[in-house]
């Protein structure tokens, strides 16, 4: 029987995409002694790869299927097919960030004044290209980790991936120019593609872990309101689509039903009560499948 052979990113995503899975129906455990995490669905067997390594894995078919970053598909020049992008981190929502940093003392304003400098970084292919596009010839040293802590003394200049910048203004670093954004992807075998049961199953996932992060932020809304208010109130619901509404048993009265930002809820919910709604209930979201 075929089995999807799933990459899961290890490290700084893994927490957060196990807890993604988990919204999406799938839970992941993971333990600190194994790199296979087992999963609630015996067609799937999942396997810990870093993101640096997973399209490698992913084209050659020792994976069918993974998460990674957009930027490691290119660094690899990885041929993979993009199922979905999934934009999420360990710390927010947000596209992370490839950025070239200094320390805040240095001398170097911008990409020209790194001639003859020396540069480390994990991205040794996406910094070259950017030297070259500016002109510039320098030394790049491929990093093995702890990239920030080497300016000055081992290198004058990092290429970093980051989500807030924080760990680099912490290093005593800043940032100069930007080299590119990159989103999670999850990319599939393109082989893996070609087989009915393995192209439903990643399909499948797709279709789910875009739902959890479609639902991020976002919280559902239940709430009675009377017949002669009903247009006032549904003009006044800054709803993401127009709202489910049903007529009650009881003569004259309506329930709505409708998803807003979890933000606006707070000042929200005592201007419908105001305005003559009553039996508010606000429930959590895992899914919002479009």
């Amino acid at each position: 029987m075929d089995k999807l052979t799933l990459g899961i990113p290890k490290g700084s995503l893994e927490k957060t995409t196990a807890e993604m899975f988990a919204k999406a129906g799938y839970k992941i455990s993971i333990s600190s002694r194994s790199y296979y995490p087992s999963i609630d669905d015996p067609d799937i067997e999942c396997m810990l790869i870093r993101a640096q390594e997973m399209a490698r894995y992913v084209e050659e078919g020792i994976l069918d299927c993974g998460l990674t970053g957009k930027d490691w598909i290119v660094e690899n020049g990885a041929d993979v097919e993009e199922v979905a992008e999934l934009v999420y981190g360990k710390v927010g929502r947000k596209p992370l960030r490839w950025v070239l940093a200094v320390p805040e003392d240095s001398g170097i304003k911008c990409a020209e004044d790194l001639q003859g400098k020396r540069i480390a970084t994990e991205a040794v292919g996406m910094t070259e290209r950017y030297l070259k596009e500016h002109g510039v010839e320098a030394a790049v040293e491929f990093s093995w980790g702890a990239t920030e802590v080497k300016p000055p003394r081992l290198a004058d200049a990092i290429v970093e991936i980051t989500e807030t910048g924080s760990s680099l203004r912490a290093n005593k670093l800043k940032i100069i120019d930007t080299l590119c954004e990159s989103t999670t992807r999850f990319i599939a075998n393109k082989d893996a593609m070609k087989n009915e049961f393995k192209k439903a199953k990643i399909e499948k996932l797709a279709l789910l872990l875009n739902a959890v992060l479609e639902a991020e932020g976002k919280v559902g809304l239940m709430l009675n309101v009377p017949g002669s208010k009903l247009d006032e109130i549904v003009e006044s619901i800054p709803a993401l689509e127009r709202p489910t509404i049903s007529k009650l048993a009881e003569d004259g009265w309506f329930a709505l039903n409708t998803i807003v930002d979890e933000r606006t809820v707070r000042d929200l919910i005592p201007d419908l009560i105001k305005a003559g709604a009553s039996g508010i209930v606000e429930y959590p979201l895992n899914k919002i499948v479009k």
